[in-house]
């Protein structure tokens, strides 16, 4: 039996940046659904709207970095969040949500399951 999956749309017009992802995070992994199962994929298809309206503090966004590593010695590139917020408020908070899902198989299938909009419309 195929089970249908169910759409959730969440406003993240004047939340918090980690509170919003939390719950998309839950909503993507399938927890809110009674059936619950680690190892299987039952979760649902999450659009974020007026991602460009999340709090994010004056501090955080300054002080916030993610790294990447290219594996050569000093290869380590550092990028600060409030460069990530000007040139994509959208990109801050897939990175949000992907450290929030767990690191394996499923992880790249609850992702493509993610949409994330600036502004009421699509």
């Amino acid at each position: 039996m195929i089970k249908q999956r169910k759409s959730v749309k969440i406003d993240a017009s004047g939340r918090a940046l980690g509170r919003v992802a939390v719950e998309a995070a839950m909503f993507l992994r399938g927890k809110d659904v009674a059936d619950f199962a680690p190892h299987l994929d039952n979760g649902a298809t999450v659009e974020i709207i007026n991602a460009e309206k999340i709090e994010f503090s004056k501090e955080k966004r300054r002080e916030k970095s993610y790294w990447r590593h290219s594996g050569h010695l000093g290869g380590i590139k550092f990028t600060s969040a409030e460069y990530l917020w000007e040139k994509d408020p959208t990109d801050v908070l897939r990175r949000a949500i992907y450290g929030m899902l767990p690191g394996n198989r499923l992880r790249a299938n609850m992702m493509r399951r993610l949409k994330i909009y600036t502004g009421e419309n699509k």
